[in-house]
């Protein structure tokens, strides 16, 4: 790398010029792509063992076992966050998410004819992860300066959306070459990246503060709750997050637009389903660059997610096949923008000594709009057809976004 395209890249994205920033985002980038192949291959993996008339719900039963642990220890994994070492809270739920995905490995490689070891190993693998992830977004605002923390959250959004793009396309590949084992064993060295990572960081220390330590209690846990519903800018974000994946859950119907409506079959469908990655892949990039650019992030938070459900509105009218394609870009893209300054507004709004706990809400949040929304699309397009379900979602969203955006003048007004 010459020093003219290193200086450009440092001005450009000004978080990877701190050290433990980027070797934890780097690792993150590998290791993510190894938990996005993962994910593809069990459902495949399922798919392949389940009886032939209970694929559905076999491959539904994946969802629910990963989603399920993740919003039970959501409240209590920011706590731990929030009172232990987070790199060493990232340590020890690395380390147990590649012994677990090793274990998928060898059962694979051995013959596997069952599914409920996949279930079994899927739900343990998720409840690691709902300890990493507040430790993990807790961590980095102590790793860049305040004033690179949007940059870093960019950066962030950035690496997962190249991640579930190279992911399951890499999957893909495995499964077609050397074999499901594969894309297992690979997931399992890739945690490795993140754990090297971890071991050669100079972390900075966490602020001193005059506040008691954190224990382990179901008191900090509420203390946690109590903070972001005293909080109107942190909760109102969350409500925003939460109304957009539960009203306009658009992919969930994405095979019955392929086949029924647009009459573009499997190759198609492969392209309406990687849209909306696309779309926030390449906004990723932008937004990664052009953050620290944007003062008023609260008007561009609540654009963003009512453009959200604009496009997923069109989406829902649409007959044509490029037109579709558009919006369900414009959906990853306009998702991309409302994620990023949901992250900077709740991490520079929360003290460091609750940042994990706050993490923690959000995780219900997060985790409990699009599962509840998938529902919800379904039911109502059983009900009244694929097109009312989706419309109605993207309805749904606007008219969310317009309630809180009336209700919470703080959130519209605020600025760099």
């Amino acid at each position: 790398m010459t020093l003219p395209l290193a200086h450009r890249i440092a001005v450009s994205f000004p978080a990877l010029r701190h050290r433990d920033f980027t070797l934890l985002w780097i690792g993150q980038l590998l290791s993510f792509a190894g938990s996005r192949m993962q994910t593809a291959a069990i459902l495949w993996h399922v798919s392949l063992l389940a009886a032939p008339g209970r694929k559905a719900i076999a491959l539904g039963l994946v969802g629910a076992v990963q989603v399920v642990p993740i919003i039970a220890f959501s409240m209590l994994s920011g706590v731990v966050a929030d009172a232990l070492d987070r790199r060493k809270v990232m340590l020890a739920t690395q380390t147990v998410m590649a012994l677990l995905a090793a274990a998928l490995a060898a059962l694979t490689f051995g013959g596997l004819r069952v599914a409920w070891p996949i279930y079994l190993l899927a739900a343990l693998s998720s409840a690691a992860a709902s300890f990493d992830g507040p430790a993990r977004q807790a961590l980095i605002p102590n790793l860049v300066p305040r004033e690179h923390l949007a940059s870093a959250i960019g950066l962030n959004t950035l690496m997962f959306q190249f991640a579930s793009v190279a992911g399951p396309t890499l999957a893909g590949l495995l499964i077609a070459g050397p074999g499901l084992a594969w894309v297992y064993a690979v997931n399992a060295v890739s945690f490795l990246m993140v754990i090297a990572a971890l071991l050669a960081m100079r972390a900075r220390p966490r602020q001193a503060t005059a506040l008691p330590p954190t224990r382990i209690t179901w008191a900090a846990a509420r203390e946690g709750l109590r903070f972001v519903f005293a909080q109107p800018i942190v909760r109102s974000t969350m409500l925003l997050d939460f109304a957009a994946t539960f009203f306009a859950s658009a992919t969930a119907l994405l095979p019955i637009f392929a086949q029924d409506i647009l009459h573009v079959g499997a190759r198609g469908y492969g392209w309406l389903y990687a849209a909306p990655s696309v779309g926030a892949a390449v906004t990723g990039l932008v937004m990664a660059y052009a953050i620290d650019r944007i003062d008023r992030r609260g008007a561009v938070l609540l654009w963003s997610v009512a453009a959200y459900g604009a496009a997923t509105v069109v989406f829902g009218l649409s007959h044509t096949f490029w037109l579709t394609l558009l919006c369900l870009a414009a959906v990853g893209a306009a998702d991309t923008v409302s994620t990023v300054i949901r992250n900077i507004i709740r991490q520079l709004e929360t003290p460091d000594e609750l940042r994990g706990r706050m993490t923690g809400v959000n995780m219900i949040f997060f985790m409990g709009g699009p599962q509840l929304g998938e529902l919800e699309a379904r039911t109502v397009a059983q009900l009244f057809g694929a097109v009312a379900s989706v419309v109605s979602g993207g309805l749904g969203c606007l008219v969310a976004t317009a309630v809180v955006a009336r209700r919470e003048a703080r959130l519209r007004q605020y600025r760099r």
